[in-house]
């Protein structure tokens, strides 16, 4: 089916108390890995599409790679942009195409991050597409963003109820001590925080989804307690490229005389689409189609 924009999987996923898996590509491979896994488990999915898979495969490609794919498949299937930089970027991927993008101006001050927001949302709705924003400061490493455990602030859920206010957005990512990229120990997520920005989002904007970055290495039983306490969106990247670099490494290692492209990155590509199908399974998406 044609793309869609997040509005209406992420309201039947809170309604349905499930979430929604958010899943990082980069190439046509992972891109077919995680649509072939929604079909098969019969879930919706978004794919997001980092400045640096942009950069990597070009805006257009990457685009016509997942417009051709979803729209052969039976299920919903979002293009977002994810952690996009700017208006100037968030403006490029919409005409290209998607359906729904994220600009990060959390790093700013609030005054700043509301009006970089809200003037995405303006272009957006105009066209139809949605828009998710980021009030706090998650830590770790996000390809170029990098935010020290020492800068890391936790969302206060009054801030975060006024943000959608000002802004408009349609989707919240919050900051409850997830980070970006690979945990150092356990991670200790503040899910009794959680509750209470929802509560207050929902209070002053019923209509907008919470958001959970850095949902990679995140124990099965956080997840599922931050899915009860609100959040409908959850991001899992670097999952997906350590599935994808070890499939690789451990073909050449099986079979160090592999000379075609296709033997080394296929079993890779099933790697990933191996970790999506078990992320939905976990979020409980799969079967919701």
């Amino acid at each position: 089916m044609p793309l869609v924009n997040m509005k209406e999987i992420l309201k039947n996923a809170e309604a349905g108390k499930y979430a929604v898996g958010a899943f990082g590509i980069q190439n046509l491979e992972t891109v077919q890995a995680v649509i072939e896994a929604a079909v098969e488990e019969k879930s919706p999915a978004i794919l997001i599409i980092s400045e640096g898979a942009i950069k990597y495969a070009g805006l257009q490609t990457i685009t016509n790679i997942v417009k051709t794919l979803a729209e052969a498949a039976p299920v919903p299937i979002v293009a977002h942009l994810d952690h996009g930089p700017s208006f100037k970027m968030a403006t490029q991927c919409i005409v290209a195409g998607f359906k729904s993008v994220m600009v990060d101006a959390s790093h700013f001050s609030y005054d700043e991050n509301v009006a970089i927001t809200r003037k995405v949302v303006e272009m957006a709705h105009a066209v139809g597409a949605t828009v998710e924003g980021e009030i706090g400061k998650i830590g770790g490493v996000e390809e170029n963003i990098v935010v020290a455990a020492a800068d890391a602030t936790m969302t206060e859920p009054d801030e975060a109820a006024q943000f959608v206010v000002d802004t408009g957005i349609d989707a919240v990512a919050v900051a409850i001590g997830n980070a970006h990229g690979l945990y150092h120990g356990e991670p200790k997520l503040d899910i009794e925080r959680m509750g209470r920005i929802y509560k207050a989002v929902k209070a002053v904007a019923p209509e907008v989804a919470l958001v959970l970055h850095g949902g990679s290495g995140t124990p099965d039983h956080m997840i599922r307690d931050a899915i009860a306490a609100g959040v409908s969106k959850i991001n899992i990247g670097t999952e997906l490229k350590l599935a994808f670099v070890n499939g690789v490494r451990d073909t050449l290692t099986k079979k160090p005389g592999v000379d075609d492209p296709r033997h080394l990155i296929g079993p890779a590509r099933e790697a990933v689409k191996a970790v999506t199908k078990e992320k939905m399974r976990l979020f409980g998406s799969s079967g919701r189609i």
